[in-house]
Formats: C-alpha cells, sequence, structure tokens
C-alpha cells in the first residue's frame, strides 16, 4: 500500500477509536458486502463517502478492504451520478446527493442491525459528512465524522474563484459550472449555497464526535484553514 493511504489509514483506525453499543448479530467484516455483521469491538459500521467527480469502490479499493482487514464493516457508495453510465459521482446538486446518502445510511444500519454509522468523507465526501446530519437531520443515527480535507467553509478551487471575483467574471464562472456538468461544484466554492446552509448556526451536532483532518499543503481545497470547524465536540 502507497505509504500516504498507510498514513490515512491510521489517522482514520485513530479516529475511530471509540466504541458505541454492539450489534445483535454474529460478527463478521468486510467491504461493501452486505453478509457483513459489527463486532463489538468496531460496532458502527463505516460510510465512505468520495470525493468530488469519484466513486466509492474507485476511490476506497486499498483504504476499504484495508479497513476491513481491521475487522468493520465498510461500505462505499457512488454517489451524485449525472447518469446511471457516468463513472464520476458527487456533480449533481446537493438536493439530490444528500439525499441518496442519507438513504444509505439507513439501509446500512437496517441490513447490519447497527444504531448508528461512522461517516468517513474525503473532500465533497467530507462535506457531505457534515452537512447531511445537520441539514438533513439525520445526527442522531451517525456516531462519529472523520472528515478529510472537507471544503467546510467554501473553496476557491485553488484560487481559480478568487481570480474570477478579481476579473469580475463570477456570475459567468457560476453559469458555467452549472451549465457544462458540475452545479454541486457552485455549491461549495467560497459564498455558495451549500456552504451557507451547513454554516448556518453550528455545524457540531449534539452526540457526534467530529475529527477533521486536514493539510496546509492542500491544492485544491483552498484556503486550506477553511477546513475547520472551531465548536465543542470537533478536534
Amino acid at each position: 500500500m502507497p505509504r500516504r493511504l498507510v498514513v490515512t489509514a491510521a489517522l482514520v483506525l485513530a479516529s475511530l477509536a471509540a466504541a458505541g453499543p454492539a450489534a445483535a448479530a454474529p460478527p463478521s467484516s468486510g467491504f461493501n458486502d452486505w453478509s457483513c455483521r459489527p463486532a463489538a469491538a468496531h460496532p458502527d459500521p463505516l460510510v465512505l463517502l468520495h470525493g468530488l467527480g469519484g466513486n466509492g469502490p474507485g476511490n476506497y479499493a486499498y483504504l476499504g478492504p484495508y479497513l476491513a482487514n481491521q475487522g468493520y464493516c465498510a461500505f462505499a457508495p457512488t454517489y451524485g451520478l449525472a447518469s446511471p453510465a457516468s463513472p464520476f459521482g458527487g456533480t449533481v446538486s446537493l438536493d439530490r446527493s444528500a439525499p441518496e446518502i442519507a438513504a444509505f445510511v439507513d439501509r446500512v444500519r437496517t441490513t447490519t442491525g447497527a444504531a448508528k454509522v461512522d461517516l468517513v468523507g474525503h473532500s465533497e465526501g467530507a462535506f457531505q459528512s457534515l452537512y447531511g446530519p445537520k441539514v438533513l437531520g439525520y445526527a442522531s443515527k451517525v456516531d462519529r465524522v472523520v472528515a478529510i480535507a472537507p471544503p467546510t467553509h467554501g473553496t476557491t478551487f485553488a484560487g481559480l474563484v478568487s481570480i474570477a471575483d478579481l476579473l469580475g467574471i463570477r456570475p459567468g464562472v457560476d453559469e458555467f459550472l452549472n451549465t457544462f456538468g458540475c452545479p454541486l461544484c457552485d455549491e461549495l466554492i467560497v459564498g455558495g449555497p451549500g456552504v451557507a446552509r451547513l454554516t448556518n448556526g453550528a455545524i457540531a451536532q449534539p452526540g457526534v464526535a467530529y475529527p477533521i483532518i486536514a493539510s496546509r499543503f492542500d491544492e485544491l481545497v483552498t484556503p486550506t484553514d477553511t477546513a475547520f470547524v472551531r465548536e465543542p465536540g470537533v478536534t
């Protein structure tokens, strides 16, 4: 496994250390295995959320099996497809993609018998892991959110949005993103409507633990310090 994936896996495992009540079923582990039943050591199934333009099985081809080998039930859906034939998820609006994730959380809970899941998201997936429990109101079904490089307060997409603002062409950029296949992109830029809904009031929900992991060298989620949530319950 590449070194960066080993480091990411170690960070995720450290963030998932807390345990809750076990599901009543013979324990097993697995990646995208719907026969998996959580063990007492890892009672919360993991829902792994990919980034913009990605897909679950592809983005978590290494980390998913790695976590399963550590004894977790891990599931990686592909959400937000513009069409069933597209391999690129997460491009449609939050109004479409966020409810898909909520429904997947319910499916995991029902199938595994677990009371709660842990959400582990990267980039857009990290934003979705923060957004869903708050805006869609299913925080009671989530024990822990591990958000890796979330554009929590909006991203300038490597400074491109800032340049558009300086040139006075931001409206044209917004129209381009919506017209040519990425409504979600417009929602997650600085000042975007999705960001406004997430950041209107407290982000962290009672009863949910929030480890947030980000790099000062991130080249796409910029400015990098906008990833963090400085609220009680967040590390």
